[in-house]
């Protein structure tokens, strides 16, 4: 069974009285494992085919499902707990709480879902260790650097244990040595876990180390092909 299968999926967008195509009729499967590029130029509809598969949008029609559960079914508060528990997102952004410390930021997603605070920060220090950013546990993001605040987003999206990671443009405004060693971190999750990786990309660095590409163009997928990495 897939962890997310997505059949017929359309997504569009009203642009004044234009009604825009982001994505057009997609079908994809995403297992358990797997290491994964969804690349193509900027307006092919990379990131709403992530959002789609992370349950952060609603297809216009087609259907979503998530470890064979139909996630048009299910109620706004199950999606919110599902997302919780099973899927992490790295945003390009990073989209960190600017008036939390990094330690705090990484608590939250545990927090939200009602574990013990102390519970809470034990997690969240350890996934800060293998991020190798303990060390600045208690620093707001100001005070970090890009790269810094990338592996504060990946501790973050790790510390539930999710099924899946959707990371959008990860790896972009970072220099080549801090790129590397952020994908050398989520490759190590992705073989010691098994945990799915699906990257929003252009990033020729990411695409040489993925196992599996899928190229997108116009909202459509043009290519899907497995890759040594």
């Amino acid at each position: 069974m897939a962890l997310v299968e997505l059949k017929a999926v359309r997504k569009s967008y009203a642009l004044g009285e234009t009604m825009i195509d982001a994505v057009r009729g997609v079908d994809l499967e995403i297992n358990t494992h797997e290491f994964v590029a969804v690349w193509g130029p900027s307006g092919s509809g990379k990131s709403t085919l992530c959002h789609l598969m992370g349950i952060i949008d609603r297809p216009t029609s087609g259907s979503v499902s998530f470890h064979g559960q139909d996630v048009a079914g299910l109620s706004d508060d199950r999606q919110s707990e599902l997302r919780n528990h099973s899927i992490g997102f790295i945003f390009q952004s990073f989209n960190l709480v600017p008036v939390l410390t990094a330690l705090e930021n990484v608590m939250l997603p545990l927090q939200v879902r009602g574990e013990p605070r102390e519970l809470a920060r034990e997690k969240a220090m350890a996934r800060l260790r293998e991020a190798n950013i303990d060390s600045h546990a208690h620093h707001r993001p100001k005070k970090l650097s890009g790269g810094q605040q990338q592996r504060v987003a990946i501790a973050r999206a790790l510390v539930t244990d999710p099924l899946l990671v959707i990371a959008d443009e990860p790896t972009a405004n970072l220099d080549s040595v801090t790129a590397h060693r952020i994908l050398d971190l989520m490759r190590e999750v992705n073989h010691t876990r098994g945990t799915a990786f699906v990257f929003s990309t252009h990033d020729q660095r990411l695409l040489d180390r993925v196992t599996r590409q899928i190229q997108l163009s116009d909202g459509l997928i043009t290519e899907d092909k497995i890759v040594s990495a």
